[in-house]
C-alpha cells in the first residue's frame, strides 16, 4: 500500500506530490545544490526564495511529470514542499521531498527515476499502515514540525483521514560493547567479521534469539531501563542480568565437562564389580516454581569419568578446596573420591586423575554424609557423555563505547568473542530441541543451537550468558 501512494507502481505522478503541487504547497526547484545550500541560510540568517518558488501549480505539474518520465538527469531539478524559507527550524525551509535518481529498485526494477526523500516518505508510511504514535529518536526532534505539517496538508486534501499519526522521540538505547549503526553492523556482515545478521554477537532480533535471549528477558530489560528524552549509557551487564532472572528459575540443569580430563577410580571394580554403572539422579530444577514439580535427570557413574582440568591441582595453591592428592571431594549427584594422584605423559601433561571411591556415599541414600567433603565437583560418566560442539560466546568488542568519538569500532573488535570446544555432556542433554535453554552448572546458562543443533544427532550449544558477571575481572 506503501507503496502505491509514493508512486513506486503508478502511472500518474505520484498522489502525494501532484496533491501538494496542486494545492499551491510545493514546487519543482531548478537551482543546483550549491545555489540551494547558500540561499537556504544558517541559524543566524533566514533563507532566500528560490526564483522558482512561485511558478503557477500548472508549470510545476508540467515538470513533475517530466522529471518522473526520465527527461532530465539526476540531480537537474527537485520538488520541494513550500513552507517558509525564514523559519528559525532550517528543516522548515523548504525542504526537498522529490528527486530525480536513476537506481534499479527491488521490487519495480528501473520503472521509476523519481524517488521521495525519507523525510517525506516515513510520515506517509506511518499513516498507511495506520501508526499512531511514531516513535523516534531524539536526532528526529527538529523534524517533526514537518511531520506534522504534512499530516496537516494531505488531511485537508483529502488523502489521509484525521487523526493522523503523531511523532514523539526518546534517546537512543546506548548498550555498552555494542553497536547498533545498521550502517556498522552491515559492514561486519559483509566483511565476514561475524557469520551473518543472526550471529550470536550481534544486537539483532535473530542474533539474540540464537544467542538464548528470551522474550521475557528483552521485556524485563525495556521496563528496568525506560524511556527517557536524555542520552545516556545503559551497562551490557543489565541486559545479561534480565536473562540470567528469567532463565534461573526455568532452565533445566545439566552437568558438562568443557575442559576435560580423566579421572580413574582405581578401586571401582573391588567396591562394585568389573563394568558396573550405577544410576545417579538429579533434580532439573533444583527451585521450581510455586506449583511446578521438578523433572528428574538420569545419569550413572562408572571407573572411569570426565572431570574438568582446573578441578585438580598436583600442588594446590592456598585455599583450594577441590582435587589434590589425599583430598576428598563428592562427584555431584554420585560418590565421596579420595584423590590419590595422577598419572602423566612423556612431555608432563596430564593424562588422567587417580582416586579411589569411598563406598557407601553415594547422594540420596541413608548416611551418605557421614564422610564431610569441602567441595563437589561436576562430572559426566565415560560411559555415556555425550561429545557436543559448545560455542563460547563473549563480548563481540573490547572497548566499552567502540564507535564513540569518531573511533574507529574495527580496531576494538574482541579476538576472543568466540571460542569453539568440544565439550562432554551428560545424555539428557543430548535430546535438547533447537533453541531450549540449559544451565550447564558451574559454567552458565547456554542454548541449543538454531540452527546447527541437530537432537540427537548433531549436538550444538552457544553460551548465553555465565553465572555471573565476570567481564574484566
Amino acid at each position: 500500500m506503501a507503496r502505491l501512494w509514493l508512486g513506486s507502481q503508478r502511472p500518474e505522478p505520484p498522489v502525494s506530490g501532484q496533491h501538494l503541487i496542486e494545492a499551491g504547497h510545493a514546487y519543482v526547484d531548478e537551482q543546483t545544490p550549491e545555489q540551494m545550500r547558500v540561499n537556504r541560510g544558517d541559524f543566524g540568517k533566514p533563507g532566500v526564495d528560490s526564483p522558482y518558488r512561485n511558478h503557477s501549480p500548472a508549470e510545476n505539474l508540467t515538470r513533475f511529470r517530466q522529471m518522473r518520465d526520465g527527461l532530465y538527469p539526476d540531480g537537474a531539478m527537485v520538488l520541494r514542499a513550500k513552507i517558509d524559507m525564514a523559519s528559525p527550524n532550517i528543516n522548515m525551509r523548504d525542504p526537498a521531498i522529490y528527486r530525480i535518481r536513476r537506481a534499479t529498485h527491488h521490487n519495480t526494477g528501473d520503472k521509476w527515476c523519481i524517488y521521495p526523500m525519507y523525510t517525506f516518505a516515513h510520515p506517509i508510511e506511518d499513516a498507511l499502515e495506520q501508526i499512531t504514535h511514531s516513535i523516534c529518536t531524539l536526532e528526529f526532534e527538529d523534524q517533526r514540525p514537518f511531520y506534522d505539517w504534512l499530516m496537516e496538508r494531505l488531511c485537508e486534501g483529502g488523502l489521509l483521514a484525521a487523526p493522523s499519526p503523531k511523532q514523539y522521540e526518546f534517546a537512543r538505547l546506548n548498550l555498552t560493547y555494542v553497536i547498533t549503526s545498521k550502517r556498522k553492523l552491515a559492514q561486519l556482515v559483509y566483511d565476514h567479521r561475524v557469520s551473518g545478521w543472526d550471529d550470536p554477537r550481534m544486537p539483532t532480533i535473530v542474533g539474540l534469539r540464537r544467542r538464548g535471549y528470551t522474550p521475557a528477558s528483552m521485556q524485563a530489560f525495556a521496563e528496568r531501563i525506560g524511556v527517557t528524552k536524555s542520552d545516556s549509557w545503559i551497562d551490557y551487564a543489565t541486559l545479561e542480568g534480565c536473562l540470567r532472572e528469567d532463565l534461573e528459575l526455568k532452565a533445566h540443569r545439566g552437568m558438562a565437562v568443557l575442559n576435560p580430563v580423566k579421572l580413574v577410580l582405581t578401586n571401582w571394580d573391588e567396591v562394585f564389580a568389573p563394568g558396573q554403572l550405577e544410576p545417579c539422579t538429579q533434580p532439573a530444577l533444583p527451585h521450581p516454581p510455586e506449583g511446578v514439580e521438578s523433572p528428574t535427570r538420569h545419569f550413572t557413574i562408572g571407573k572411569e569419568v570426565w572431570i574438568e582440568r582446573e578441578d585438580f591441582e598436583e600442588v594446590p595453591p592456598k585455599g583450594y578446596k577441590r582435587l589434590f592428592p589425599g583430598n576428598k571431594v563428592r562427584l555431584k549427584g554420585g560418590y565421596v573420591i579420595e584423590c590419590t594422584g595422577c598419572t602423566k605423559d612423556a612431555d608432563g601433561k596430564i593424562t588422567e586423575v587417580l582416586a579411589t571411591v569411598v563406598p557407601d556415599t553415594k547422594s540420596g541414600t541413608p548416611g551418605s554424609d557421614s564422610v564431610k567433603v569441602k567441595a563437589a565437583i561436576t562430572w559426566v560418566g565415560v560411559a555415556n557423555g555425550v561429545t557436543v560442539e559448545v560455542r563460547m560466546y563473549d563480548r563481540l568488542f573490547l572497548d566499552a563505547h567502540p564507535d564513540a568519538g569518531g573511533k574507529d569500532f574495527l580496531e576494538s573488535l574482541n579476538p576472543n568473542s568466540l571460542k569453539v570446544v568440544s565439550a562432554i555432556v551428560e545424555p539428557s542433554l543430548a535430546n535438547a530441541l533447537p533453541g531450549q535453554n540449559f544451565q550447564f552448572e558451574r559454567h552458565g546458562y547456554f542454548v541449543a543451537d538454531r540452527i546447527d543443533h541437530v537432537q540427537g544427532s548433531k549436538p550444538v550449544f552457544n553460551l548465553a550468558v555465565g553465572l555471573k558477571d565476570s567481564w574484566g575481572k
